[in-house]
């Protein structure tokens, strides 16, 4: 049973490949485990494919996914972590900038701790751009107001997962997941381990602003109905002031200051005008729930079920629930939840 994989989605990665496979590979072979790596080549126009041939010669736990064109760092990832076979698996760049040696004390933590999830949070982003620091914090905030306080802050795509956890992943219909914040939104219980972000070890960003902006998009409309929202929020604002509208223009023609004829154009605009923008914010409410029941995301998980057994009371206070740890005695899990 092979304990660890790591996937790698690469994207025209030459230049880093010999530093990353030179860090990367004496650190798992230090964890004495069974492990893989999936390297997954996002459709790269330069020799990446190649060059993870070579080495994998002489290192046979490296695997190589190869994608039948660029589709993207989260479509690559997603077949990464789908193809994956280990019990634990981390989700890892290829530029270096999330040091491979923090994946030991990722999988110590999940064990001692017993969780599921362990995210990679970036305790030092100094090696970034004010202009990518200031962006990073933009996102994070709006994100976690979106989406909820149990996104952690500085979180990327540098995490370890559970086995239980990847197979939910693989069981949601998403076409275009954002893991940054799907992940979270599991549930799951969940841990952190900082680190300091270094600088990218070779060749250039696959992050430029457009990406970026694709990504905080994809983010929003994967998450929230908040752009619809906004329609049905201008719409009733715009009514509340056609109504003022409306009592000004009668007001002028009361007093006669108005040529005939103009009065009941002007509230005859104005009223059309709220009525269509009204109508529009409720077409968006109707479209963000059919939005929502497409996406068929469950709206829970179970933890446990009584009818199975009931978990001792110290895995219940860690949020975690295994088959292994079940008791007929429903005292001390009742009261290890207070």
């Amino acid at each position: 049973m092979t304990t660890l994989s790591v996937v790698i989605p690469m994207f025209n990665e030459t230049a880093v490949i010999p530093a990353l496979v030179a860090r990367l590979r004496p650190v798992l072979d230090a964890l004495a485990v069974d492990y893989e790596v999936v390297a997954v080549d996002d459709g790269s126009r330069d020799d990446t494919v190649s060059v993870l041939f070579d080495h994998g010669r002489d290192w046979p736990q490296l695997r190589v996914l190869r994608l039948r064109r660029n589709s993207g760092h989260q479509a690559a990832l997603t077949a990464g972590l789908h193809r994956a076979v280990g019990q634990w698996v981390v989700s890892l760049d290829a530029d270096l900038q999330d040091p491979p040696e923090t994946i030991a004390e990722m999988l110590r933590v999940a064990r001692e701790d017993g969780v599921d999830v362990v995210y990679g949070v970036r305790a030092d982003r100094s090696t970034d751009t004010i202009f990518k620091r200031n962006t990073a914090r933009g996102y994070y905030w709006v994100m976690r107001r979106l989406v909820g306080a149990e996104l952690p802050a500085q979180a990327g795509d540098f995490r370890l997962l559970s086995r239980d956890v990847i197979e939910v992943l693989r069981q949601l219909p998403e076409r275009a997941p954002v893991y940054r914040l799907l992940v979270p939104s599991l549930g799951f219980p969940s841990a952190e381990v900082r680190y300091d972000r270094a600088a990218r070890a070779a060749g250039e960003t696959k992050y430029p602003l457009r990406r970026m902006v694709a990504l905080a998009w994809e983010s929003t409309a994967n998450f929230s109905a908040a752009p619809l929202r906004i329609a049905t929020w201008l719409g009733m604002s715009s009514f509340l002031l056609c109504l003022a509208l409306i009592v000004f223009g009668m007001v002028a023609h009361v007093s006669g200051t108005t040529i005939p004829g103009w009065t009941s154009m002007f509230v005859a605009v104005l009223l059309l005008s709220g009525v269509q923008l009204v109508c529009l914010g409720l077409l968006g409410e109707y479209v963000g729930r059919i939005y929502a029941t497409v996406q068929n995301r469950p709206a829970f998980h179970v933890g446990f079920d009584s009818l199975d057994g009931t978990p001792a009371a110290e895995t219940v206070a860690r949020g975690r629930f295994d088959d292994d740890a079940r008791t007929s005695n429903f005292g001390p899990a009742v009261s290890a939840r207070g």
